[in-house]
């Protein structure tokens, strides 16, 4: 098991207020497995795959990152096995604009301690469609190749799991539906394991597991 998250609970405060976020929320994930949680605009979603993910951390539950309780981990640890074992889409690309799409693409290699393994920057660069605007920057890129370019990112140290948060949510509907297709294709390929959060109903029917999340609850459905 990749993820295990148990009893999962998050609530902001405002002022003297206590916003309830949601509660008690569990959930499992292994390789291979492509889940999908949909859910209305702000119901939480961004704020569970952000824990999900070790970017923030729960009032209350546990998290398991692969077989490590994230609690009894350094600040330095965690972000060494987030960096080995998660990978990142989000909505925003947050390509760098200095950089070209390669040298985008080899980031986490060199966070990593790593000179860069170019050639499987150009091999997934290539299965992508990219490859043939490797050299160009991210202002020279459509909205749907910049977002295939942090998928490919995303990819780079080969981790057990990739979280996108709403990826299609700024991309018009042929290359939302690009994104989509490069999303079953790497999960069939590689056998790659995601959680993609969404409000649209096409991204979330991809699921092989699917979730519901609305009012402080997850849910597994199978309404889309």
């Amino acid at each position: 098991m990749i993820l295990e998250a148990k009893k999962i609970s998050k609530s902001f405060r405002n002022g003297e207020k206590t916003l309830s976020v949601f509660q008690n929320i569990s959930i499992e994930i292994d390789s291979g497995n492509l889940i999908t949680i949909m859910g209305p605009s702000g119901a939480g979603k961004s704020t569970l795959l952000n824990i999900l993910g070790t970017l923030d951390k729960p009032d209350s539950g546990t998290l398991m990152l692969d077989g490590k309780s994230i609690d009894s981990l350094s600040n330095n640890e965690l972000a060494q096995l987030r960096n080995v074992v998660l990978g990142f889409v989000f909505q925003f690309h947050h390509l760098l604009p200095e950089f070209t799409a390669y040298e985008n693409v080899l980031i986490p290699n060199q966070i990593a301690g790593n000179d860069g393994d170019h050639h499987k920057a150009n091999e997934l660069l290539d299965y992508i469609g990219l490859i043939d605007r490797k050299d160009h920057f991210p202002s020279q890129l459509s909205g749907g190749e910049r977002l295939r370019v942090a998928v490919v990112r995303a990819l780079m140290n080969e981790p057990k799991l990739v979280l996108a948060d709403e990826p299609t949510g700024n991309l018009d509907l042929g290359n939302a539906n690009r994104l989509v297709d490069l999303f079953k294709k790497i999960n069939a390929d590689f056998n790659q394991a995601f959680v993609i959060t969404t409000h649209n109903p096409e991204v979330a029917s991809i699921g092989k597991t699917k979730y519901y999340l609305e009012n402080g609850s997850l849910s597994l459905t199978d309404k889309f």
